[in-house]
């Protein structure tokens, strides 16, 4: 059972619980290889090499070699770690992950840090927004966003068993509030983190976090609100979303991506085919990234906890 911490004040980067946990299970599997295209520091995957130099191959930058590699890792018996910013990962090699890896179902782990707005200054070049509609919409292809720190090791420590099929997990640059003290983590399944009657709020990501604020702020307002973290998008998991939805009867969705082909379209698909009820997405809206502080791109595209709990008023209004 997960339990979440009293404070969200601190704020940790899941990039480095990722460069964390990756030799502790290579250490467990020595079947686990990884491959970086020339960004193993910002992706902290040069903890890894430094321990298991033998298993660890930096491509340089050759995105679209680096998943064929991954896929012919898989199809050997390994259990091949990818990583590099998701722009790069899920943009520029996509034919190849489509061609080599999704549609023979290998068992890449793709892992990608600096999605999103928050990867800040970089701008709108390196914030791809289109990375989780990127990847759900392959056959076979799973897609996971864990919510902290805390979560990002258990969905690496999951991931890093027998799959069956690849799995995309997008991670990010900056710090994020952590939000549990301990994370039970089961891919393909949502977690109720606060129960409500009124909305239920879906998020995924950094805006889990937003959205308990959200809730909190909504509260002091008579409104109640459920809160569950989407961390897997697909398999969506359907039967929570609808028992919650059977329950408070209206839906906010949260996300730092664009509302176009990410969570609000993943719930709001589920939702019309077996329950309609009112939903409203937020997140960024069919646009590009801007240049900035991280936290500062999350109030400019109205991803803040005010902006979640406003949306949601209007809906009940």
């Amino acid at each position: 059972m997960s339990k979440l911490v009293e404070s969200r004040d601190e704020k940790v980067k899941i990039r480095d619980a990722y460069g964390e946990i990756l030799p502790e299970i290579g250490k467990e599997d020595e079947d686990i290889v990884v491959l970086t295209a020339d960004l193993a520091g910002s992706t902290r995957t040069k903890y890894f090499g430094q321990e298991f130099p033998d298993r660890f191959f930096n491509v340089g930058i050759t995105e679209a070699n680096m998943m064929g590699m991954a896929a012919g890792l898989a199809m050997e018996g390994k259990k091949p770690f990818t990583s590099t910013f998701a722009v790069f990962a899920t943009g520029k090699p996509w034919e190849q992950i489509r061609q080599t890896i999704a549609y023979q179902s290998a068992p890449v782990r793709i892992v990608a840090t600096h999605s999103g707005v928050t990867v800040g200054e970089d701008g709108a070049s390196h914030q791809i927004l289109e990375d989780v509609s990127n990847m759900r919409v392959l056959p076979n292809m799973k897609v996971v966003v864990p919510a902290d720190a805390v979560q990002t090791k258990e969905v690496i420590k999951t991931v890093g068993g027998e799959m069956d099929g690849p799995v995309y997990v997008r991670l990010a640059r900056a710090a994020f509030p952590v939000i549990y003290e301990e994370c039970d983590f089961e891919l393909g399944k949502a977690e109720v983190l606060r129960e409500g009657d009124d909305v239920t709020l879906f998020a995924m990501g950094l805006m889990v976090a937003n959205s308990l604020d959200a809730a909190d702020i909504l509260a002091e307002k008579g409104i109640s609100a459920e809160v569950i973290n989407v961390s897997t998008v697909k398999p969506l998991d359907t039967e929570t979303i609808l028992e919650s939805v059977g329950k408070t009867g209206a839906a906010v969705t949260a996300e730092e991506h664009n509302i176009i082909g990410g969570l609000g379209s993943a719930v709001s698909e589920g939702v019309s085919e077996h329950n309609p009820v009112p939903v409203k997405r937020v997140g960024v809206e069919d646009t590009f990234g801007e240049s900035g502080p991280a936290y500062e791109l999350i109030e400019h595209f109205g991803l803040t906890p005010e902006d979640i709990a406003s949306k949601a008023e209007s809906l009940l209004s």
